[in-house]
């Protein structure tokens, strides 16, 4: 594999690459020759980079066709013309790519601010109208050096995409194409399907199926039936067995807010909901060409998730990009009226379930593919069991159960439920477990959920870390804003981490907008905040790092869960005695 990055300016480009296979780095400057050569050495190999798919493979085929990088650049940065477009040339340039960006990251500089590398920005302006010096050469090499190097860093943490974006090239002819890794997932579901780009009037013809029973929310099938509804603005919100619910074109969810309960709670998710309805009701794409290879597939996959056989990762990735394809445009598989007929189906036998359980059970909540109730005692589960096995043999769908004692929900989106295994299942940004390439601010979550869980303080989380770490907010700011600015300075960085701070001569971080030039206040900052952008790992944390900065916003959301935070006046028995509940 190559990994790869470009620099480009007015007047010189370079590129820093970096071979794993003879773990050597070659380094070329305006050199159109050199990389010539090395590219006709390496035509055969995977070349990886970060937003190389929309940018720097572009970028690389301009200068083999001796045209110039920078209109290149300009091209794609400044008038988001799609690379492919630049020239008919680059059809001629052999070249397989990898991409480790996906969709919602935010940028490079943001993933190496979550995994605590430097984030600090090369001191050479991108927009210098002149040839570069060497020093300024120099730097811009050591700065996309380590963005070569981060790079790295990400595809490790994202190796098992990757092995399964390997395995999904090899379904379509029994063996590896390289060409096929730089497909979305979504494209190659339709490669494998072997689906054909047709069009379709149809998106609002809609039906019902036959062995729906809903006899008490009349209302929710009015609203599909209504034509005045049929468009993707319109939404019913409705009380469904005393939990508001609202309904649309992309789902079905309702719970109950600030909800804290024990007890015996059965969570019961419908397993592989979309794909299942897909198959039982003959909800497939019309473009594919034969629909009994989504369902080889899907049993391959589930024989094969038994067996924990890897090879169910590409099969897993072509069953859960269809039903999104199939409202691409773009894809050949896009077919509108059978994606909102999997959508309406879901809501519709949900709400069947529900109506059906209500009598028995407490509804705390649904969502797309699940419901969660409250026993009024074990003794119930027969009955509940017995419900839920008509309801399958009904609609040919299979429920999975999962059994909780307690449930801290603050609604559908944020919840903490605690097994009767002691594992415990979380929602939610606020509750999510973080990760690596995912880390902003992971004390607030570690804090909240020790205390719903065990009750733990969170002032005794916060004040027991010294890991600097764990108190990053990473702050970076969009094509919008012009600069970022910190204690009347602008900065060179447009990310960095920031960190509530003790000293009065530390200010708040505010982002300068290009329209109207006016400063505004990084959304959730700290009003006074240090910033530091070196590397992050193994770093302490200062004196005067405000504490009770993050003990407060812990509290403000135990506040938001409907309940009252652990204070000082909290002593033994009268916390035992409330358990935090709001009394």
């Amino acid at each position: 594999m190559i990994f790869y990055d470009y620099e480009v300016f007015k007047e010189d480009w370079l590129v820093v690459i970096k071979d794993t296979a003879t773990q050597s780095e070659t380094v070329i400057v305006n050199d159109s020759d050199k990389l010539k050569k090395f590219n006709e050495a390496h035509e055969d190999d995977l070349w990886v980079g970060y937003n190389n798919n929309h940018y720097d493979q572009w970028i690389h085929k301009s200068i083999l066709c001796d045209l110039d990088p920078y209109e290149t650049s300009k091209a794609i940065i400044e008038q988001n013309i799609p690379g492919w477009k630049i020239s008919n040339l680059f059809r001629r340039i052999k070249m397989f790519n990898y991409d480790v960006m996906i969709r919602g990251d935010g940028g490079l500089k943001s993933l190496e601010g979550f995994m605590g590398s430097n984030i600090k920005e090369s001191d050479v302006d991108f927009n210098i109208q002149r040839k570069l010096t060497q020093v300024e050469i120099d730097e811009t090499i050591k700065y996309c050096r380590h963005d070569v190097e981060e790079t790295m860093e990400v595809f490790l943490h994202r190796k098992s995409d990757f092995e399964a974006q390997m395995a999904l090239a090899k379904l379509p002819h029994d063996h590896l194409e390289l060409k096929y890794l730089s497909k979305t997932k979504a494209q190659m579901a339709a490669i494998v399907l072997e689906a054909q780009k047709q069009s379709y009037s149809d998106e609002f013809d809609l039906q019902f199926p036959d062995n729906l029973e809903i006899n008490k929310y009349t209302e929710v099938l009015e609203f599909y039936r209504n034509p005045d509804n049929r468009n993707y603005s319109q939404k019913l919100t409705t009380m469904v067995a005393g939990v508001p619910h609202v309904y649309g074109w992309g789902g079905v969810h309702g719970a109950k807010e600030k909800y804290i309960g024990d007890g015996y709670f059965i969570n019961m998710d419908v397993t592989s909901l979309y794909p299942s309805l897909m198959i039982q009701y003959g909800l497939l794409s019309r473009s594919i060409k034969d629909p009994r290879k989504f369902k080889e597939i899907y049993d391959t996959r589930v024989k094969y998730k038994h067996e924990g056989n890897p090879l169910q990762a590409p099969l897993k990735i072509v069953i859960n990009s269809t039903y999104g394809a199939m409202k691409d445009v773009s894809n050949p598989l896009y077919d509108p009226r059978q994606a909102n007929l999997v959508c309406l189906y879901g809501q519709l036998f949900l709400t069947d379930l529900m109506e059906k359980l209500e009598p028995v059970c407490e509804i705390i909540q649904s969502n797309t593919d699940g419901v969660l109730v409250k026993l009024r005692n074990e003794d119930d589960f027969d009955l509940i069991d017995d419900i839920a096995w008509d309801w399958e043999q009904r609609t040919h769908l299979s429920l999975e159960f999962s059994e909780f004692k307690r449930v801290y929900q603050k609604d559908v989106n944020n919840y903490a439920m605690v097994g009767t295994d002691g594992h415990v299942k979380t929602k939610g940004a606020w509750l999510k477990k973080l990760n690596p390439l995912d880390n902003d601010l992971p004390i607030i979550n570690e804090a909240l959920k020790r205390f719903l869980v065990d009750k733990v303080p969170p002032q005794q989380t916060i004040n027991d870390c010294d890991d600097l770490e764990q108190f990053q907010q990473v702050c970076k700011i969009s094509s919008k804003y012009k600069t970022l600015v910190h204690n009347g300075e602008v900065l060179n960085e447009r990310c960095v981490r920031a960190y509530a701070s003790l000293d009065a001569d530390d200010g708040g971080l505010f982002k300068q907008k290009y329209s109207t030039n006016r400063l505004e206040k990084f959304a959730n900052s700290p009003k006074n905040c240090f910033i530091y952008n070196g590397k992050v790992k193994g770093a302490k944390t200062p004196r005067k790092l405000d504490r009770r900065y993050y003990i407060d916003m812990v509290n403000d959301r135990i506040r938001a869960f409907g309940m009252i935070p652990p204070g000082e006046w909290y002593q033994g028995d009268l916390w035992e005695h409330t358990g935090g509940l709001m009394m």
